[in-house]
C-alpha cells in the first residue's frame, strides 16, 4: 500500500456557480475520480485549496459587516471554508466508497499551518483569492475597499491577492498520521491550512493564505508518504507553455526542471508553486511527485498521463 498525498486546487470545487448545491455537485465528481486510488490499494490522503470560497466568503462578510455583526477576520473564514469543503468532501468521499463495495471511514481535519511572522512575503502580498474581476471593476473595488491589493492573475484577470507565507511546520500533522496509519481518508489542510504564528504555547491566527502545493508537499514529507500528486485542471508540467514549440513533459528529473524554475519559466500565479512545490516533495523524501490532470487520474495512476518528477538524474521525456 503506498500512502499517496492529492491536492487539488479549489478551482476544480467552484468553477462559476458558488452556490453550495454546485460545489457539493463538483465535490461529488471529484470523488468518484479520488475513490480510483483506494480502489487501487493506495492509502488516500486529501488536500484541497480554497482561493474562490474564501474570497466568495470574505465578501459576504464585508456586506453583512455591523457593530453588532461585525465581519470575520480572514483567518477565520480559511477556517469555516476549510470546514465546509472538508463536509462536502468527507460526505462524497463515503458515499463513493460504500457505492465501490469499500467500507472505510473519511475524516475532515482542522489544520493549521505555522508559519513566520517575519516572513517578507507580509510585506508583499501575492496570494490570489475571490473571483476574476474585469479591468474596468479594478477602480470600483479599491475605492470601496482601499485597504485591498488587486493584481492581475496570469491573464485571465484581475484578482484581489493577500501575503502567502512558507508554511514551516503542519500543527496536526502527528494526528493526520495516527488517522492515516488507522486507514481512515483524512481530508486536510484546507486553504493551506489555517496560518497561524507561535506565541509562546500559543497559536495566534494572522491575516493571510497558505499555498495549498507548498503545505501538501510540508504535510507529504511529516507524514512519510510514498507520492505526492498535484492535479490541475491543465494538465501537466509544459515547456513554452502557449508558444507553438510548447511540449508537455512526461518525465524530469528534479535537477533539470529546477533550471527553468531558476530561470522563472512557469508562470507566477498557476504553475510556479506547483513545482515548486513538488520538487520539494522530491528533493527531501527522494520519493516521485506527479502533476496532472483531475480527469485523468485513472491513467495517472498507471503511469500513463501527468508529469512526473524523480529525483534521479533521467533523461527528459516529452508526450
Amino acid at each position: 500500500m503506498s500512502k499517496i498525498v492529492v491536492a487539488l486546487g479549489g478551482n476544480a470545487i467552484l468553477s462559476k456557480d458558488a452556490s453550495a448545491q454546485a460545489q457539493m455537485k463538483a465535490v461529488k465528481e471529484t470523488a468518484k475520480e479520488l475513490v480510483n486510488f483506494i480502489k487501487n490499494g493506495d492509502q488516500l490522503i486529501i488536500t484541497h485549496g480554497n482561493g474562490p470560497q474564501v474570497g466568495n466568503l470574505l465578501l459576504q462578510q464585508s456586506a453583512a459587516d455591523s457593530d453588532e455583526n461585525p465581519a470575520m477576520p480572514l483567518d477565520t473564514c480559511g477556517a469555516m471554508t476549510q470546514g465546509s469543503i472538508g463536509y462536502w468532501f468527507q460526505n462524497a468521499m463515503k458515499e463513493e466508497l460504500l457505492d465501490s463495495g469499500i467500507d472505510k471511514d473519511v475524516m475532515a481535519i482542522v489544520t493549521q499551518t505555522i508559519v513566520d511572522e517575519n516572513d517578507p512575503a507580509f510585506q508583499n502580498p501575492s496570494k490570489p483569492i475571490g473571483p476574476f474581476y474585469k479591468e474596468t471593476e479594478v477602480e470600483g473595488l479599491k475605492a470601496l475597499h482601499p485597504d485591498w491589493q488587486i493584481i492581475e492573475d496570469a491573464s485571465r484577470g484581475y484578482r484581489r491577492v493577500v501575503p502567502s507565507p512558507k508554511p514551516l511546520e503542519i500543527n496536526e500533522y502527528r494526528a493526520i498520521k495516527q488517522v492515516v496509519d488507522a486507514g481512515i481518508v483524512p481530508i486536510v489542510s484546507g486553504g493551506g491550512g489555517i496560518p497561524v504564528v507561535r506565541k509562546g504555547n500559543r497559536l495566534v491566527g494572522t491575516e493571510a493564505v497558505i499555498d495549498k502545493d507548498f503545505s501538501a508537499s510540508k504535510i507529504a514529507q511529516l507524514i512519510d508518504a510514498d507520492k505526492l500528486i498535484i492535479l490541475t485542471s491543465a494538465g501537466g508540467v509544459f515547456y513554452n507553455y502557449g508558444k507553438p514549440n510548447q511540449v508537455e513533459l512526461k518525465e524530469v528529473s528534479v535537477d533539470e526542471i529546477q533550471k527553468h524554475i531558476d530561470a522563472k519559466e512557469f508562470a507566477k500565479g498557476s504553475m510556479r508553486p506547483k513545482v515548486e512545490a513538488a520538487t520539494s516533495f522530491v528533493r527531501n523524501t527522494g520519493n516521485p511527485a506527479v502533476i496532472g490532470d483531475l480527469e485523468d487520474v485513472k491513467e495517472i495512476i498507471k503511469g500513463n498521463e501527468g508529469t512526473t518528477i524523480v529525483s534521479e538524474s533521467v533523461p527528459a521525456t516529452v508526450k
